[in-house]
């Protein structure tokens, strides 16, 4: 791994101890459906059992305590396509501090609420990402609130990244890590991490098809616009960013692929994580499953590590899906 990449393994550990007892180490389930189906041990990492109910807590926590007292004492800011606010407004609210969120209008319901109620401030502003990152950027101008990324800095990733060493901790022979990845701030840490552990386990990044910003960017050489379009994995909505410093480069560099997946067959893994694991997945904390669900996964070699991301799905919406729809926003994509 280079050495010159933003976020180092020493950047992880540090991490680690920063947050120790704010979130929690999460469990490393055994899954025997996909374990005989693979002809490996694969386990799924729960960190959808996550406080908050993302691994989003751990980058969140991590920033909020890397700042100074009086930057707390502002506030801070971020753009998030839910699970980041959520996660934010718990850690600010931790340590005495106020978050405000800015949303687009394709966040669903129950994640704009859930962030209202941990008492952070809600804007709802446009109809991307990118919308509502320009509205942080006034605020922060306007009110000199401190910004808090959702992925694209040090702080964020080298907390994401301690997921990666309890993943090598509880699988210590992992031959395979298998990761959602949106604007890359999981997907660097932990690739980051893992393959400081263990240099010769792949890492394969997750996605689905509809505005798959990270695969668009690295097939540009750079950072790359997409259009946002409504999907069961709205979590991996968003792009990387024109000006991203930290994660394109580091997926870039760490990450061995990056798989896309339909809206069908992300429904089949939400349906596998129910019916076969007895676990209530967002769409993208279901990828992974969804991958080996769809015979995408090649070269198996070794066990395999599932992060499960999530769970903050609207439960209709989950209803819906267990009923059979693979495919709920397909007008509204069209």
């Amino acid at each position: 791994m280079s050495v010159s990449l933003p976020v180092t393994i020493d950047d992880i550990e540090v991490a680690a101890r920063r947050i120790s007892g704010r979130v929690l180490t999460t469990p490393l389930a055994m899954s025997g459906s996909l374990s005989e189906l693979c002809g490996v041990p694969v386990g799924l990492k729960l960190e959808h059992h996550q406080t908050t109910g993302s691994f989003k807590l751990r980058g969140a926590t991590n920033a909020v305590l890397s700042l100074s007292a009086g930057d707390r004492a502002l506030g801070v800011i971020a753009a998030s396509t839910g699970n980041h606010g959520r996660a934010l407004a718990h850690a600010a609210k931790a340590e005495g501090s106020v978050a405000t969120i800015c949303m687009s209008h394709l966040v669903p319901v129950n994640k704009v609420s859930e962030i209202r109620r941990l008492g952070a401030n809600v804007r709802i502003v446009g109809n991307s990402q990118d919308e509502a990152q320009e509205e942080v950027e006034r605020l922060v101008a306007e009110n000199g609130l401190v910004m808090v990324p959702p992925f694209d800095h040090p702080a964020i990733v080298a907390g994401q990244g301690t997921l990666g060493l309890e993943v090598v901790a509880q699988m210590p022979d992992v031959a395979m890590v298998l990761v959602p990845v949106s604007g890359g701030g999981l997907a660097a840490g932990v690739a980051a991490a893992v393959k400081a552990r263990r240099p010769a386990t792949r890492v394969i990044g997750l996605t689905m098809e509809r505005g798959a910003a990270m695969k668009a960017s690295f097939a540009a050489g750079g950072p790359a616009l997409v259009d946002e379009q409504p999907s069961l994995a709205d979590s991996l909505g968003g792009g990387i960013g024109l000006d991203n410093r930290v994660t394109f480069r580091m997926c870039r560099e760490l990450l061995d692929d990056i798989i896309l997946l339909t809206e069908a067959e992300i429904a089949a893994g939400m349906r596998h994580a129910y019916a076969e694991e007895r676990e209530i997945v967002e769409g993208a904390g279901a990828v992974g499953i969804s991958a080996l669900l769809a015979g995408k996964i090649k070269d198996i070699d070794g066990p395999i590590a599932v992060i499960i991301s999530g769970r903050n799905v609207d439960m209709d919406l989950h209803l819906r899906v267990m009923n059979g729809e693979t495919d709920p926003f397909r007008e509204e994509a069209a």
